[in-house]
């Protein structure tokens, strides 16, 4: 993997892209004297995880012929406080499904992908994070 940031107008926004051209926009929080205009370096980590997540359990339900027609994650996620570096403290993600979905089905799918194939959950859970999840499956 090859990744390249750099520096786009001010000191402190600056843009990530990949070896195929796909980038992101990073800043720093307004507080540090960022401006705001794209995603700080730590959202992107807690996205990474729901992406990463996401791809595994839509692609296991897919395989056992779950008809999803509708899929989000929401996570709320937070750091320790008052440190420097502040680390992902806890962050719990709900699996939202709508179609003709089994719960049992989408429930295994989530606790496949969270505890063992995704490298972003892994990840984090390493550094010391205490993940939790729950499914919902709507109408």
């Amino acid at each position: 993997m090859k990744i390249r940031i750099h520096r786009t107008g001010d000191a402190l926004h600056t843009v990530a892209s990949d070896e195929k051209g796909n980038e992101v926009t990073l800043y720093l929080p307004e507080s540090a004297g960022g401006a705001a205009t794209g995603i700080r370096p730590m959202q992107m980590l807690i996205m990474g995880m729901g992406g990463c997540a996401a791809v595994d359990v839509l692609t296991i339900l897919k395989k056992q012929r779950q008809q999803v027609t509708g899929f989000s994650i929401d996570i709320e996620a937070e750091r320790e406080p008052g440190k420097e570096p502040s680390l992902w403290q806890t962050a719990h993600l709900v699996f939202i499904f709508s179609g003709k979905v089994d719960r049992a089905k989408a429930e295994h799918a989530v606790q496949l992908s969270m505890q063992k194939y995704c490298s972003v959950s892994e990840t984090l859970r390493r550094a010391g994070a205490s993940l939790s999840w729950e499914v919902r499956i709507t109408d």
